[in-house]
């Protein structure tokens, strides 16, 4: 190989030491074996080191999707970075079988058709949407409120009073079933902004687990006994049994009255409101007006003080480099003087 290469480099210098002897032809025919000992050259490396090139270049390309538009919530999130999620009211009080009481204070989430939901149980449900879209949503869907129960048996949680959607508020009804860990199975919204949850526990699967009586007060479990043997009897409809049983479940704290409801609502609407006039610099009373008078007093004196230490900065700051000028001056002078002094020595160095 490299013999080859030797022989194409010593005809390219011979050409060349008798090129002032040789014609045109002579010329051109050593331009064409510099050309043909170039090509061979480039052969010889892309024969020889062709398997280490397309190693080289075998990669695989990533797209990266741009993080634009994702909340802080799912994305180093929830940075949270990201704003906490308002409640619009308090959640109920712990009510029910005292063994899900073991699941108060935990969150499980779970991500389903680009939303992720988070379920904190006897507290509230969120959603998260997972999109690039410039303002994706992000809200919650209900706080728990109380439980639903049919045939003595304890079946969902309903959180209510979530995101506003329209003219109403998004309501969650959480269902419990039996399952070998804890989790959101599914997601389903029945109508608009109304939402079934299915969430799994091994703390449900018990026939027991979930029944009403045994949780009760005794004072409460006798005023059903005496229920259920007035209708027997029937001393009384099965509307009127069914109303009283309500009020047993309330006294329980498993339902919230119907004018508690109404009032936690008002209550909500009421804040809102005033937070909306707050932000709008509106006051219904004096001393919520004082109150904001003192605040704004308070960040202004601060806002005056920063002000000062600035100004007195920048004072400083000016003075300092007043003096660095005038050194530079004195220096630039100085360094003049002694140019006019050499000056004026020279010619009489050269007399001499």
């Amino acid at each position: 190989m490299w013999p080859l290469i030797n022989w194409f480099s010593i005809s390219a210098n011979m050409s060349a030491k008798t090129k002032s002897h040789r014609s045109k032809k002579h010329c051109q025919l050593q331009c064409i074996c510099v050309a043909c000992q170039r090509i061979f050259i480039v052969f010889l490396f892309l024969l020889f080191f062709e398997p280490i090139v397309s190693e080289m270049v075998s990669m695989k390309i990533v797209e990266e999707p741009s993080s634009y538009g994702l909340n802080n919530y799912n994305f180093a999130s929830h940075s949270t970075e990201d704003k906490r999620l308002k409640m619009r009211i308090q959640p109920s009080n712990f009510t029910g079988p005292a063994h899900l009481k073991r699941l108060y204070g935990r969150c499980f989430t779970k991500e389903l058709n680009e939303y992720k939901y988070e379920f904190c149980p006897f507290f509230n449900v969120t959603q998260h949407e997972q999109s690039y879209r410039w303002n994706p949503f992000s809200g919650v869907l209900g706080v728990y409120q109380e439980w639903e129960i049919e045939n003595n048996t304890f079946t969902a949680m309903n959180m209510r009073e979530g995101e506003k959607c329209g003219n109403i508020h998004r309501t969650v009804k959480v269902i419990f079933s039996c399952g070998d860990k804890h989790d959101i199975v599914n997601v389903t919204e029945p109508s608009t902004c109304n939402y079934h949850m299915g969430f799994t526990s091994p703390y449900v699967c018990h026939r027991d687990s979930m029944l009403v009586y045994p949780t009760l007060r005794e004072e409460l479990q006798e005023a059903w006994d005496q229920l259920e043997g007035e209708l027997y009897r029937e001393e009384i409809t099965q509307k009127g049994y069914d109303k009283q049983l309500r009020n047993i479940f309330e006294k329980a704290g498993f339902y919230i009255p119907q004018k508690e409801k109404k009032l936690l609502a008002e209550k909500a609407v009421k804040q809102e409101e005033a937070i909306e006039k707050e932000e709008k610099g509106e006051f219904d009373t004096l001393p919520k007006c004082t109150e904001e008078y003192k605040k704004l007093k308070k960040e202004i004196e601060g806002l005056r003080s920063l002000l000062a230490l600035k100004d007195d900065k920048d004072t400083s700051n000016v003075s300092t480099e007043m003096a660095i000028t005038k050194q530079q001056k004195k220096k630039s002078k100085n360094s003049r003087r002694k140019e006019n002094f050499l000056k004026a020595l020279s010619p009489k160095s050269k007399k001499t």
